[in-house]
Order: structure tokens, then sequence, then C-alpha cells
């Protein structure tokens, strides 16, 4: 009872915890061969992630998309190669690199974040220095990193948002994926990486131009770029399972969002996303800020705690309109200016069924 009451005070569950009996529906089913360290065949990996049926559980799809780049994924984890997604935000790269390594080794907490601040300690090993100053180096005063961990395992670590780092600090992950060990001079020794190790980083697109990776970094990956969801049925199709995941985790009190809302969230977003409306005929102006199908599910989200807390729990116009204004007008003066813009000159134009949205959104940005 206590285990149970602890699962459900967990703001969020790692993919593994989250999708428990899918895994172990899988690992029942599975007669495949498994490669070393693997706790799934990668064809069970592979129904992981894009969905099925096994034993009479169902299997949810976690990336919604072209299944070729998730076969070519997998494949990638099964050589000596690491894997690098690339994509613009909110293409799922960072779920899509939790649920690989949840589903092959059923740990997916062996991360490191990249940001400006990341240092070469954070991707091989730092000390607890009490311990050092007082007894020396030892295996009790060292502090391995998630990579480190991840080699003495045989597991994978994940390196999320890679590009954010500093050049010094991507180039410490050069001589580990060439040469697959880590050596600790201050114990006289190296850590070889046992079978199964890999890593999978991110990166995004956007990103590019502030820490580029070198062309030797580059040759150690795998290189697989994720792309927007191409159509606007599977954009909606992606956000409405998300939408329905995230808000029963959270219990937002309040009715999921119907067909035609997400409809209309998600047809915005694609019409500022490209600069065009949908039926070709008239130019947007993109915000300054990103228009991903992740803001579209947030939006949502956010809406829905809107109507369950401060509403009767029905989603209405006017809480969709909150949170596309959140979403869109980043930068004051010019996202408001290109939000009206839009307003006017398309979403007022699109009839009765717009007129309710079209007219909350417009109180909403003055």
């Amino acid at each position: 009872m206590m285990e149970m009451d602890n699962k459900q005070a967990v703001l969020r569950l790692p993919a593994e915890k989250l999708y428990a009996h899918e895994l172990e529906a899988l690992r029942a089913a599975d007669q495949d061969t498994k490669p070393a360290g693997w706790q799934l065949s990668p064809r069970s990996v592979l129904t992981f992630l894009t969905g099925g049926e096994v034993g009479g559980v169902t299997i949810t799809p976690k990336y919604i998309g072209n299944k070729r780049l998730i076969e070519m994924a997998i494949a990638t984890l099964l050589t000596d190669r690491a894997l690098l997604l690339i994509g613009e935000p909110g293409t799922a790269k960072s779920w899509l690199s939790e649920n690989l390594t949840a589903a092959i080794h059923g740990d997916s907490s062996k991360v490191v974040q990249g940001t400006a601040g990341t240092s070469e300690e954070h991707v091989r090993y730092s000390w607890n220095y009490a311990l050092l100053l007082a007894q020396g180096p030892s295996d009790q005063a060292l502090i391995r990193s998630p990579i480190l961990r991840a080699m003495e395992s045989g597991g994978i670590a994940r390196f999320e948002e890679i590009s954010r780092c500093a050049s010094e600090v991507q180039d410490a992950l050069i001589s580990i994926l060439s040469e697959k060990t880590i050596a600790i001079p201050e114990l006289g020794r190296e850590v070889s990486a046992q079978r199964g190790f890999s890593i999978i980083a991110t990166a995004n697109t956007r990103d590019r131009g502030v820490n580029e990776m070198s062309a030797a970094l580059k040759r150690r990956f795998n290189i697989i770029v994720l792309p927007a969801p191409s159509s606007l049925e599977t954009e909606i199709d992606i956000v409405r399972r998300r939408v329905g995941e995230i808000s029963a985790s959270y219990e937002l009190r309040a009715t999921q969002p119907d067909e035609e809302a997400i409809r209309k969230v998600v047809t915005i977003f694609r019409e500022l996303r490209s600069g065009v409306t949908l039926d070709g005929k008239e130019k947007v102006k993109p915000p300054s800020g990103v228009i991903s199908t992740a803001e579209a599910i947030s939006l949502l989200t956010g809406s829905m705690a809107l109507a369950g807390s401060f509403g009767t729990g029905q989603l209405t116009d006017e809480d969709i309109a909150a949170g596309l204004q959140g979403a869109i007008v980043k930068d004051d003066a010019k996202d408001q200016l290109v939000w009206k813009e839009y307003l006017d000159n398309v979403m007022k134009k699109r009839g009765a069924t717009w007129r309710s949205l079209y007219s909350a959104c417009s109180e909403m940005n003055g």
C-alpha cells in the first residue's frame, strides 16, 4: 500500500514504470533472440514503440510517425555506434530516447542534461571532496557520471541537448565513443564498457550555431533526423493521445478536449509554423517562439487545468484562448502583432464554427 501511495505521489514516472505492465507482457511473450544486455529482442522493442497487442495486453504507440526511422534507431543500438536524434523542438526526441532506453535496458534514468554549465565531470566522473581529503582517492569518494555508470552496467546513457554544451565537453565524448573506456588515473585504472553500452544523444535544430558539433564527434554517431508530423491528422492523433495520458496522471478534473478543439489548435500551430494557411491561399507571419507539437500538448493540458480549477470542468474557448496567448505571444511587442494579424486575416474569415474562439482570442490579445 505504501509503495502504491509513493508511486501515485510521484509527479512524473519514468517510462519503464509508466509502462511496466506493457514491458512485462512483451518480456513474457518474447521468443526472439535478445542481444547482450537487452531485456527485449529488437522486434519487441519496435512493438513497444510503435504499438500492437501481446498476450491480450494492448501496447500503446509511443512514437507516431515513420516506422522505418524507429527500426533504424534500434538497429544502430545493436552495433558499436551511438545514436544521435536531431529535430525541431517538440519532435519527440527526448520522449523517443527515454522509451528506447526503457525498452532495451529497463532504466532510463542515466541522463546528462546538456546546458552551458555542463562540465567534463558530468561526462566522466567527479569526487566527493570531503571523502577525498579524508581518505585520498578511493571508490567510495568517486562520483560516477551517468555515462560511467552505463559503461559499468552495460546500459544506455542519454545525453540531452548535446549541442548546448561547450565544445570541450562534447569532445570528451570522442574518446569514450571510440575507445569505450574511461581512464581514472587517480585510481590507476580504466573502466571498460560492458557489452550493451551505448549513448543516445539529442540535438535541437534551433541550437545550430550555439556549439556546433565537430565532424570528429558526428562521425561517432549514427544520425537520425526526426521530422515534424507529416500531416494534420497525424499531429491531431499525437496530441490527442499525449493529452489523454498527461491529463490522467495530473488528475486535472476537466473533460478531455473534443476533436474539434484539438483540430483547431493543431491547425493554428501548423499554419503559424509553416507560414501559410493549410489551403495555401494566405501567407502567415510566424511568431518568434517555438510552435511545436509539444507546445500544443502543453497548451491543451494547461487549458484543462484552467477549466478544472476555475471553470465548470468543461473546456471552453476562453480556456483555449488563454493557452494560445501564452504559447504564441512570447516576445510581447512583435508576437502580439503577429497573433493579431493572424486572428484578423485568417481566423476571423473562417465563419461561424471559429467565431467563438476568434472572439475569445481577440479579447485576450487586447
